[in-house]
């Protein structure tokens, strides 16, 4: 059974909001064990537990939150070197279109590239138009259906690749996928 980490920072709600519709996402994938947890909660053997791992945050001065980072910056130590190979993806909320998700997207990917990890990105989004093929971003709380769905397509895929590549359960690979409007 794979397993799969939602951790998050939220001060508003907004991004807790969207880390609950990315778990959703995972959940969806038959046998996949998922934790959702506030990084105030949590500890490195938390992220060493999971197979993949889903980091939201949100967009402060354009990038990635200090408690988020802080987080990363404490367990570096003692992750280091045992991360290879989990999957991660990003996801992240902003004050207003424009306010530099898409940036704080690729500091969370850039984490996590540097303790080992691999990332994906979501191309059937941007053909969708809804969001960004980085990771789900909202601009504020996740009002929009679309919205909604970037979120738990966010979750899912991660499911869908933890499966694949950890149960080594073809079924779930992700294929090509129609964009959806």
């Amino acid at each position: 059974m794979g397993k799969v980490l939602v951790l998050y920072h939220s001060e508003s709600g907004h991004t807790a909001q969207m880390a609950r519709y990315v778990a959703e996402g995972a959940r969806s994938v038959p046998d996949m064990e998922v934790r959702l947890l506030h990084v105030e909660q949590a500890l490195a053997d938390d992220v060493l537990w999971a197979d993949g791992i889903a980091v939201g945050t949100p967009t402060y001065v354009g990038v990635v939150s200090w408690p988020m980072k802080k987080f990363w910056d404490d367990i570096a130590h003692t992750v280091w070197g045992k991360m290879d190979g989990k999957i991660g993806c990003a996801f992240s909320s902003s004050g207003g279109w424009g306010g530099g998700a898409e940036l704080t997207c690729l500091s969370i990917l850039l984490i996590l590239m540097n303790v080992g990890m691999l990332t994906f990105g979501v191309p059937d989004y941007t053909g969708a138009q809804f969001t960004l093929h980085y990771g789900a971003v909202t601009a504020g709380k996740p009002a929009r259906e679309r919205e909604i769905e970037a979120c738990r397509r966010l979750g899912k895929r991660l499911a869908q690749w933890v499966a694949t590549f950890v149960d080594r359960r073809d079924d779930q690979r992700p294929g090509p996928m129609k964009a959806r409007g």
